[in-house]
């Protein structure tokens, strides 16, 4: 093994404990001389959504990349968590839904559930599919959902449930007044959702889902149980988008079936592309740069009046799919791929180089 190949294992934790630094002291808003390391906008926005989006984008990683099942309903999938824990907490004459009133646990627990055992009843119908058959099962589920809580409204309608932020539990506070505590929350639940994914991946279920996707007639002539193994992957990764989706009402205040039409499955998807589709830190990484895109494409005066006048929307859309496509064709990993390809460039070339000192030697 050459020195470059043997060092990228510890140059890649090395920089993922620096991030994690950065991440943990981002709300003191410290300065390294007249430089701001996070300012508040930062924190309560681009770094809390990167979060958050990054855990719904590691539930279709991991199933596209680990079991060979590409999801376009882990969007749908957080949207219900979210729209059972606003219709569970809020109270009424506040806002659309059924207005319960439970306790905001209560509904945290409620909406992680429902999710999750709907996720288990779509994994089950859509296993025995694959391909574009499976694509189109959970796209159809998408739309479905999508209308279901636009058309229904005892638990929604088009105008959504508002005003979820003043219902969060105690400790976390309302994200508005207290957005630190909702971030480090956050933070905490990616950290810990990756280290779960990581170790489901290394047990048994785990490999017998990859032997899955690489060979599944083979593993059915095991005597392994293949729409068995897909559905219970299925609902985890639904488990893991339901938490996406608890944390998604607490920081937006609201939920609507705008937040989860096809425009948003879309976006899980480039965020997932764009990051790594192979990888699950992927995620967290197209989610930053979704964000940051979000955030500033909008803002840019490009000098020309007739692009300046395609508001916010439409120029963020346009710059985010360009930047998709030049993923795909150009480095189909992502841009963790990318940073593989970069490293391995390196290493070539530092294999060949020699000290002045030893080849005058060899001379």
């Amino acid at each position: 093994m050459s020195l470059p190949a043997a060092l990228r294992p510890t140059l890649d934790r090395v920089i993922a404990l620096v991030v994690l630094v950065l991440l943990a002291i981002g709300p003191l808003h410290l300065h390294i001389g007249p430089l701001q390391i996070f300012n508040a906008y930062w924190v309560s926005y681009i770094l809390t959504g990167t979060f958050l989006l990054g855990i719904a984008a590691a539930s279709l990683i991991f199933l596209s990349a680990y079991g060979g099942m590409v999801s376009l309903a882990q969007v749908s999938i957080y949207g219900i968590a979210g729209f059972v824990l606003g219709n569970c907490v809020t109270t009424a004459g506040t806002t659309k839904g059924l207005n319960l009133g439970l306790n905001p646990w209560l509904g945290v627990v409620f909406g992680i559930l429902i999710a999750t055992a709907l996720g288990f009843g779509l994994g089950a119908i859509a296993s025995r599919s694959a391909g574009i058959y499976f694509l189109m099962i959970t796209l159809v589920f998408a739309v479905i959902m999508n209308y279901f809580f636009g058309q229904v409204t005892t638990v929604s309608g088009f105008g959504g449930i508002g005003g979820i932020q003043d219902y969060v539990p105690g400790i976390i506070g309302n994200p508005n007044v207290h957005p630190n505590r909702l971030y480090y929350l956050a933070l905490v639940m990616a950290i810990l959702t990756y280290l779960l994914m990581r170790y489901v991946l290394r047990t048994p279920f785990g490999l017998t889902l990859q032997g899955i996707r690489d060979d599944p007639v083979r593993m059915t002539s095991l005597g392994y149980n293949v729409p068995l193994h897909r559905t219970v992957a299925f609902g985890f990764a639904a488990f893991i988008a339901s938490l996406s989706g608890i944390l998604f009402v607490w920081w937006n205040g609201q939920i609507a079936p705008g937040s989860i039409d096809l425009l948003a499955v879309l976006i899980l998807l480039e965020i997932a592309v764009i990051g790594g589709l192979n990888r699950l830190a992927g995620a967290w990484l197209g989610a930053f740069v979704f964000q940051i895109m979000y955030v500033y494409v909008q803002r840019i005066d490009f000098g020309w009046a007739w692009l300046n006048s395609h508001a916010g929307g439409a120029r963020y859309q346009t710059a985010i799919g360009a930047v998709f496509l030049l993923i795909v064709l150009l480095s189909p990993g992502g841009l963790l791929g990318i940073w593989e390809a970069g490293l391995g460039f390196v290493g070539r070339r530092l294999k060949g180089w020699r000290p002045a000192a030893s080849q005058a030697a060899e001379q």
